[in-house]
């Protein structure tokens, strides 16, 4: 049996937080249709302006334009459900991002791709919760440190993504080949212990959130029997009618084999989850040419870049698959037919 998901004040009738998917796969159309249902609907803010005319010039003004407008665009179709932003902790002007999300009214700040130390400073004062990306106990223990010590607070939930999650991933080639489920369900339950002592500092509840490889009601309950109490699910949710990704990019997930899902190394510095394309293939043979910076990621020098991450991803988004990386998660191969959001919950909930 599930419970309602209970961050802060805000209550989900569903336990299930719908993953940040970057570039323009999970916006309005996505996050508002699984708001709508009881889950928690969330916007990936990664360079969400590339549809906007003016994208090429000035790719920072179209990026927070377009937060406040897809925000917008959700709440009209998720009504009185709870929506989120994904923000990457490496993207440049992160603050930017955070304060125009904030100022639209967003419910929930899901971060990672690098610890979110300043994440408190910058919605203090606000409604907005707060749930920080790790994806170890290690994380966990700098994040809730440091949040308590600098910040004097703990956050509203912690989300931990595991090894089969898709995108960027928190974990080294090492650590994803050789990973031990036993071991890491030992994690998790370390995690949910740890939280629960800086809960109890701040008089609040901090339920535990995990991702990676969610498949069904099964796996689902095998984590809550760990002390979790919500998941969050993203590459399900690609093949749905909803979803804001081109009918290309979902064909390529039901087209998919599972030897066909790769790891990657992308320019953030990060390994990630993809399927292998021609595009991948290029990427072995060398650099491949950058037109222009899209001012996206802090650690990327596009000298010294293999490829431009932005455009692998803006050409995913648009459909253009052979000059695309087109990330997922490690059971994106089971994904076998387009359906309805409502559908891919009812894989978890009666």
């Amino acid at each position: 049996m599930y419970q309602p998901l209970k961050i802060g004040e805000l209550t989900a009738k569903l336990p299930i937080i719908q993953g940040g998917m970057g570039v323009g796969i999970s916006l309005s159309s996505l996050a508002g249709a699984v708001a709508a249902k009881g889950g928690i609907g969330v916007i990936s803010t990664a360079q969400i302006g590339f549809t906007e005319e003016d994208y090429d010039k000035n790719p920072l003004e179209a990026n927070l334009r377009m937060i406040g407008e897809h925000i917008k665009r959700a709440r009209k179709i998720a009504g009185s459900g709870i929506l989120g932003v994904n923000i990457m902790v490496a993207t440049k002007n992160y603050e930017l991002y955070v304060k125009e999300a904030v100022k639209n009214g967003i419910d929930i700040i899901i971060s990672g791709a690098g610890l979110p130390l300043e994440l408190p400073s910058l919605v203090k004062g606000t409604k907005t919760k707060l749930i920080p990306i790790i994806s170890s106990l290690k994380g966990a223990r700098v994040l809730l440190k440091l949040w308590d010590r600098k910040e004097n607070t703990a956050p509203d939930a912690v989300l931990i993504e595991g090894p089969k999650a898709g995108g960027h991933l928190g974990f080294t080639l090492d650590e994803l080949e050789n990973h031990e489920e036993q071991a890491y369900q030992k994690e998790i339950e370390e995690i949910v212990n740890l939280t629960k002592e800086y809960g109890d500092k701040y008089g609040k509840d901090i339920p535990v959130i995990t991702a990676g490889g969610i498949q069904d009601k099964k796996d689902m309950e095998s984590y809550f029997s760990l002390g979790v109490r919500g998941i969050q699910v993203a590459t399900k949710f690609v093949t749905t009618e909803e979803c804001d990704a081109h009918p290309r990019y979902k064909d390529a997930y039901i087209a998919c084999k599972k030897e066909d899902i790769v790891i990657v190394k992308s320019p953030v510095g990060m390994p990630g989850r993809a399927i292998k394309n021609e595009f991948i293939e290029r990427t072995f043979l060398g650099k491949i040419p950058i037109k222009r910076c899209h001012g996206c990621i802090k650690t990327c020098d596009p000298k010294d870049t293999p490829y431009c991450i932005t455009d692998a991803l803006v050409n995913a988004a648009r459909g253009n698959l052979e000059n695309a990386l087109i990330f997922c998660g490690a059971n994106a191969y089971l994904e076998n037919r387009i359906r309805r959001v409502e559908e891919v919950l009812g894989d978890y909930f009666d």
